[in-house]
């Protein structure tokens, strides 16, 4: 493990990362679990060396592939969500990228999978997620509309693409009492929770989002 790479200095120096850190809490992240989890992430690893600047900025970066790296905030939003205050068993995220949300979840769910569609970014993630040492992290190159009906079933799914609707493959692999945050709609998107409670399926429509398309198929 490169000690001082994940240190970093100047602009991705812990410091840095601190005062992202206490700007989620200030704009409204109040789960101290995840934000020790998002603190305990070098994100410079994952962003390109030209963009390493500005990698604790609270923005989308671009990864490459039509992909990109999603704004602090809405990682720890989606994962605050998807936590609800409760320790999380076995979580599946759709759309691996460079692998940071996987490495943030890794510090806040017991079990991870995540299925990337790409393949050079699948490869890029399992290299980072190495030379981390996160061992609780499977990840897998395959479409992620079909979720992994084999390891199923799940307490918690996020998706780091924007679906038109929900895949139903998805939501058959949701436990009971678990719950799914994902971007949804085309144009205009929004965050969305589905809880499978005793009585069905509960949707809850949150705030606005923009998101890259979840799209079918590897390649």
């Amino acid at each position: 493990m490169n000690i001082q790479r994940h240190a970093g200095i100047g602009m991705t120096s812990q410091r840095t990362r601190n005062r992202l850190i206490e700007r989620l809490r200030a704009d409204g992240i109040q789960d101290e679990v995840v934000l020790a989890a998002m603190n305990a992430v070098p994100r410079h690893i994952f962003v390109d060396e030209a963009l390493a600047s500005r990698a604790y900025d609270d923005v989308s970066l671009p990864l490459g592939f039509g992909q990109t790296i999603s704004q602090p905030y809405i990682v720890a939003r989606m994962i605050e969500i998807l936590r609800n205050g409760m320790q999380l068993n076995r979580v599946l995220e759709i759309g691996t990228g460079c692998g940071y949300q996987a490495a943030v979840l890794a510090g806040v769910a017991d079990e991870v999978y995540s299925v990337e569609r790409v393949q050079p970014l699948f490869e890029r993630a399992k290299g980072y997620l190495k030379e981390l040492q996160i061992s609780n992290v499977a990840l897998r190159y395959a479409d992620g509309n079909l979720g992994l009906p084999e390891i199923a079933p799940f307490d918690g799914i996020i998706m780091a693409a924007a679906a038109t609707h929900v895949p139903r493959a998805l939501l058959e692999q949701l436990a009971e009492g678990g719950r799914m945050v994902l971007p949804l709609g085309a144009q205009e998107q929004y965050l969305c929770l589905i809880e499978r409670t005793e009585q069905g399926l509960r949707e809850t429509r949150l705030e606005p989002v923009k998101f890259v398309p979840l799209l079918m198929g590897k390649v």
